[in-house]
């Protein structure tokens, strides 16, 4: 999970828009209506053919104290080791969601995070939400 010597707001912007992209091909593909571990794995197989490093349903350490807590916590995607994926195909998206996705870019130190939810009609109006927090703040610019 090594984070690239080049990250800057630019970069992860523009990797945002890549996997939007990619999101919204599989969503083009299959439209609402199948399984989320469908869309995670469809996902997964258009990022590496537009040729990204992505990783998925790896466990996320739980630090508490001076121990790591046995729980199973795991993301869906992680692009580039900078950029977490949480994938939905639900008819109502619920707050813990995103509270979700918010606490593992956190544990993850990761600084950019996308909760996609493949049913709905329109991926890119309805299904998309991006998250920053003070891990892209911190980022140069360029």
């Amino acid at each position: 999970m090594d984070k690239p010597a080049y990250l800057t707001k630019k970069y992860v912007n523009w990797l945002t828009y890549q996997v939007v992209g990619a999101s919204i091909e599989v969503h083009r593909y299959w439209g609402p209506g199948l399984l989320e571990s469908v869309y995670e794995k469809a996902l997964r197989y258009e990022l590496k053919l537009r040729g990204f490093r992505v990783e998925s349903q790896k466990s996320i350490p739980v630090p508490y104290k001076d121990i790591l807590l046995d729980v199973e916590f795991r993301y869906d995607l992680l692009v580039e080791g900078v950029l977490l994926v949480e994938t939905k195909a639900v008819v109502d998206m619920h707050p813990i969601f995103e509270a979700t996705l918010l606490s593992y870019m956190k544990h993850l130190r990761m600084p950019k995070g996308i909760l996609l939810n493949f049913h709905v009609k329109n991926l890119h109006k309805e299904g998309l939400r991006v998250f920053v927090n003070e891990y892209f703040a911190a980022l140069p610019e360029e």
